[in-house]
């Protein structure tokens, strides 16, 4: 069923052409070594193995395949796994058609790009990114300094809340950011307060007519 459903958003897309599915992992390592296709969409949650170890499988055999995964995993762990392992976006379950379009479109982008051009420059380079749209990797670069964090926070769940902030228009609470990137409120709070204490967000304090005030964040550009 969900497997229907995925091939229905991707036969929307005019780039792109199903030429195989798998219904498990040793399936998919079998496929994609055999056709070898240039993007294959991976769940993490499979019959017989989990996707990250059917991506660590495929680079193992040196299978010249690029991945998406999607998957309803939010753990920091297998995010941070599934990018050091290569993998060029991760669509966390359930999500709408727009994000995977967008996950299609900006891939075709990329390999349309790296098919026009025999040397790039930085900011050709800059823009390939799948991860995070360039808008986004240049202001964030400000906080790449940030390399002392207390116990218990990591450099890779503070990048995911900087850039959710930084497509913000408006200042942001915690509990709108741990709804934003799948957090408990509390992990948020932790991480806001100290982006705050090192001057890298702005506390806006909220009153409204009745209620407590809300601390709402903004970042520091």
């Amino acid at each position: 069923m969900v497997m229907e459903i995925h091939k229905q958003f991707i036969q929307k897309s005019n780039n792109f052409e199903i030429i195989a599915t798998a219904g498990s992992g040793t399936e998919a390592v079998e496929l994609a070594s055999a056709t070898q296709p240039d993007v294959m969409l991976l769940d993490i949650y499979l019959p017989d193995m989990d996707g990250l170890s059917v991506l660590k499988k495929l680079r193992a055999l040196n299978v010249p395949t690029d991945i998406i995964l999607i998957t309803a995993a939010r753990d920091a762990a297998s995010i941070q796994e599934a990018f050091r392992y290569g993998a060029v976006d991760y669509i966390i379950k359930p999500f709408k058609y727009d994000r995977l379009k967008k996950a299609l479109d900006t891939y075709s982008k990329m390999i349309d790009s790296l098919g026009a051009n025999d040397q790039f420059s930085q900011e050709q380079i800059d823009l390939l990114s799948t991860v995070y749209p360039p808008k986004e990797t240049a202001a964030s670069s400000s906080f790449d300094d940030i390399t002392d964090l207390p116990k218990g926070l990591n450099k890779l769940t503070l990048r995911q809340i900087v850039v959710y902030l930084l497509k913000q228009t408006d200042a942001k609470s915690a509990e709108e950011v741990a709804e934003g990137i799948g957090l408990a409120r509390v992990t948020a709070r932790r991480y806001l307060e100290f982006l705050e204490n090192i001057d890298k967000v702005k506390l806006e304090v909220q009153y409204g007519s009745v209620g407590r005030p809300v601390n709402r964040y903004r970042p520091i550009q």
